[in-house]
């Protein structure tokens, strides 16, 4: 039997940007990295910029290596972070590098808004939790600038990160849903843009934003050939541009193994996302009071969710002891953390003051001091501080995602890197009471690779199909409760009384 074609996945993160190739092949799944290339922000003129121009030097690249090492290639898929957009001019050139998420021109955008449309309006029109840097909100800092380059106003059109690059890629001019999702301006329910939203940016200094708006597309929908001038090498002709869940978590969450019981899934990693899968969006009252948002998901379905503070506490611990001269090895670190007391000290992991780089141990320790609770000193306490406060912060979302979604939840699945982290693991099942199954690591890349095989027809099934070729392809472990849940309910209520 002849070897299949390739499917291509560009997947692009905060800090780096990779390109991997798969095959799909008795019902398993293999793959390979292709490429890989930082992603580092840039600050100029006052401003910190996405480096969009190398992201797509690197894609190019990664492109053209799978095809020399894996082609020929059926189709690719790209994948990005969330909210933010390219503006093009009327010839489709890009005016200017995208703004990066984490710059301050939103502040006060998200409280300017409000007072153009209520916010429980807001929330009932689109189900989107409130972020400082939601696009929407960037969309009302930037038409506020007046005479930018980045103005709206100045604009033809507007796509999103992935929408762009596959504008290079493919030359369509489309937005994918799921990424979509994120701005602040769709509605769950009809999964079109919304018209109360538009309406309110259009009295505002953004302006109407309709105009710029491309069609959008789900994902799974074919796009085009790739550009015979993107190709550059036979491996590539031929192939196809995929709209896939171009938001990374969409794709992750299309890779989470479900099975039959009633599941929620945590995306770990340096940020964590917390939440179920709906046939459809959940917009009370009490789900906004939680902050609980609405994002769309591959297949027509809705990945209900919260937000919560990930691995970066640790990442940023890791990295201070290192600046301080005292690395350490994180497997060493993870062993020593387990043998350390269990919920002697736990913090808040969303608070603000946890948000920027710097020094994080220092700053656990100044919350434990105005909390009353033991200071960690050694790094293994300090990691076992941040891990179960992060199992805590885990248990609180999954159990608000059951009540807020009326879902009876009897396992809890972690994917992404935290799926690495055993303690983690453990941890979130002891903090749950429930069975934790975690893997695969790689999930956001399956979920692209799979949603291209479907897509083709390589695959058929829907997310069914997808989801025993995940637990066909990938080495899940199970972790059980080792304990009471007395302990960690208590730990709850001295964190959020």
């Amino acid at each position: 039997m002849p070897t299949p074609p390739a499917l291509v996945a560009v997947d692009l993160g905060a800090s780096s940007g990779r390109v991997l190739a798969g095959r799909l092949e008795a019902g398993r799944l293999t793959t390979h990295e292709a490429g890989r290339f930082p992603n580092r922000p840039v600050r100029a003129g006052g401003r910190l910029h996405w480096d969009v121009l190398a992201l797509w030097a690197g894609v190019q690249d990664g492109l053209r290596a799978a095809a020399r090492s894996h082609g020929p290639v059926a189709s690719v898929g790209i994948d990005t972070w969330a909210v933010d957009y390219g503006l093009l001019d009327a010839d489709g050139h890009l005016l200017g590098n995208p703004v990066h998420y984490r710059d301050g021109r939103t502040a006060g955008a998200a409280e300017a808004f409000a007072q153009l449309l209520a916010p429980a309006a807001h929330y009932a029109a689109t189900g989107s939790q409130v972020q400082p840097f939601n696009t929407v909100y960037q969309l009302l800092a930037a038409g506020s600038a007046a005479g930018c380059s980045t103005s709206p106003r100045a604009a033809d059109r507007l796509l999103l990160v992935p929408d762009l690059l596959g504008r290079w890629l493919s030359g369509a001019e489309a937005t994918e849903v799921t990424n979509a999702s994120t701005t602040g301006m769709l509605d769950p329910a009809t999964r079109r843009w919304s018209p109360p939203v538009l309406d309110a940016l259009a009295a505002s200094p953004a302006g109407d934003v309709r105009r710029l708006l491309a069609p959008l597309v789900e994902p799974g929908t074919v796009l085009g050939p790739v550009l015979a001038g993107v190709a550059g090498d036979p491996g590539l002709d031929g192939a196809l541009h995929v709209a896939v869940g171009s938001h990374d978590t969409a794709s992750a969450v299309a890779a989470v193994p479900l099975g039959d019981a009633p599941a929620a899934w945590i995306s770990s990693g340096t940020w964590s996302l917390v939440g179920v899968e709906l046939a459809a969006p959940v917009l009370t009252s009490a789900g906004r009071a939680a902050n609980f948002t609405n994002e769309l998901g591959v297949a027509g379905t809705v990945r209900y969710l919260r937000n919560v503070a990930g691995l970066w506490l640790l990442q940023e611990s890791l990295r201070s002891w290192a600046d301080a001269g005292d690395p350490q090895d994180l497997t060493t670190l993870l062993a020593a953390a387990a043998d350390a007391p269990a919920l002697r000290t736990v913090v808040d992991v969303d608070d603000p003051a946890f948000a920027p780089p710097g020094d994080m141990p220092a700053r656990i320790a100044a919350a434990a001091r105005r909390t009353g609770q033991p200071v960690p000193e050694r790094p293994a306490e300090v990691a076992r501080c941040v891990l179960d406060s992060l199992a805590l912060a885990y248990r609180r979302a999954v159990h608000q995602a059951a009540a807020l979604s009326g879902r009876d939840v009897q396992v809890v699945h972690v994917v992404g890197g935290g799926a690495r982290n055993a303690l983690l693991c453990r941890l979130t099942a002891d903090a749950t009471g429930l069975p934790v199954v975690a893997g695969p690591v790689e999930a956001t890349a399956i979920g692209n690779l799979l949603t291209q095989a479907l897509a083709l027809g390589e695959l058929s099934g829907g997310l069914t199909a997808v989801r025993e070729v995940v637990r066909a392809s990938s080495g899940l472990v199970t972790h059980h409760p080792g304990g009471p849940e007395q302990p960690w309910a208590r730990a709850e209520e001295r964190l959020w009384p």
